[in-house]
């Protein structure tokens, strides 16, 4: 576990720094909060992708008071960090031992969802779970493929139909998974530009096969989010929840950018808790998120 620790506080390097550190530089060493000071520390959180309003709030909550100085903003921060990520729900992956368990993918291009996918279903593999592939991301090519590399990497099986109606390819799946006892089925999506809505009504389709065919068994609904998009991550968010009923975020490449306020932004914006999180390349590099060591990994 202290390995794992490590590991987060390493991953999140970059994103403490563009949070706690800058803050702390520009306002650690002031007698009072003035306007000003407050002012820098506001335009310093909204820089490190928490959200305008967010950083705001965070802000206008020391305009009122006299108790909390600028040398206490760390242990201020910590605490409404803390407060934030909690109110967002828990961040527990939903799973039911000895029962069929379906984990719907989602996101845009580009961020990741098939490798999330790989290692997740690796991740359940090790817990000894029967794991089954839905391949329903059929338009990009090479896809099918990629999912097939990835399937078998985890020893997972795969449904797989190139160039098929994906809603069909997930009846399929969760018809395999009803008649041979699997555990687990992951279902890959393509990626969805969040602005277009044909593609979004696309994956409207496949949830409500989902929905119709084993809806006792949806356990998450997860949106795919590369934390190097920060903000933009956020109106992501918003469109897929409202088009699918996202129940998590899963964050992708968190090691490497400044911009993990975004875990934040999520929580407090659209309520929705990061249960899943990257934090490195290699197949076990998948972890369950912890808002505590998350918190503790920023502040250490």
């Amino acid at each position: 576990m202290l390995n794992f620790f490590n590991k987060l506080k390493s991953t999140v390097t970059k994103t403490a720094q563009s949070i706690v550190g800058n803050v702390m530089d520009a306002v650690g060493n002031e007698e009072e909060f003035s306007d000003f000071v407050l002012d820098d520390m506001e335009d310093i959180l909204i820089s490190a992708d928490i959200g305008v309003n967010y950083a705001a709030e965070l802000t206008d909550k020391l305009r009122s008071q006299s108790q909390i100085k600028p040398s206490q903003v760390k242990e201020y921060l910590k605490t409404e960090f803390l407060k934030t990520l909690s109110s967002a729900g828990s961040c527990k992956l939903n799973f039911v031992p000895d029962a069929l368990n379906i984990y719907f993918i989602t996101g845009v291009n580009g961020v990741g969802k098939t490798t999330l996918i790989g290692k997740l279903a690796y991740m359940f593999k090790e817990q000894g779970q029967k794991v089954l592939v839905a391949a329903g991301d059929t338009f990009r090519a090479a896809a099918e493929e990629q999912a097939d590399i990835w399937s078998k990497r985890s020893g997972a099986d795969i449904v797989r139909r190139d160039k098929a109606d994906p809603a069909s390819v997930v009846y399929d799946a969760i018809q395999k998974a009803k008649n041979e006892k699997y555990n687990v089925i992951l279902i890959d999506t393509a990626g969805r530009l969040h602005n277009k809505f044909n593609l979004m009504e696309e994956l409207a389709k496949i949830k409500m096969v989902v929905d119709k065919n084993a809806p006792e068994a949806l356990r998450e609904s997860i949106l795919v989010i590369d934390a190097n998009t920060g903000q933009n991550g956020l109106q992501q968010a918003q469109v897929f929840k409202d088009c699918v009923n996202l129940t998590a975020v899963a964050l992708t490449k968190l090691d490497g950018t400044a911009k993990g306020g975004i875990v934040l932004a999520i929580a407090k914006n659209l309520g929705l808790p990061v249960k899943l999180v990257g934090v490195g390349e290699k197949m076990e590099d998948l972890k369950p998120f912890e808002s505590s060591e998350f918190i503790e990994a920023l502040f250490e």
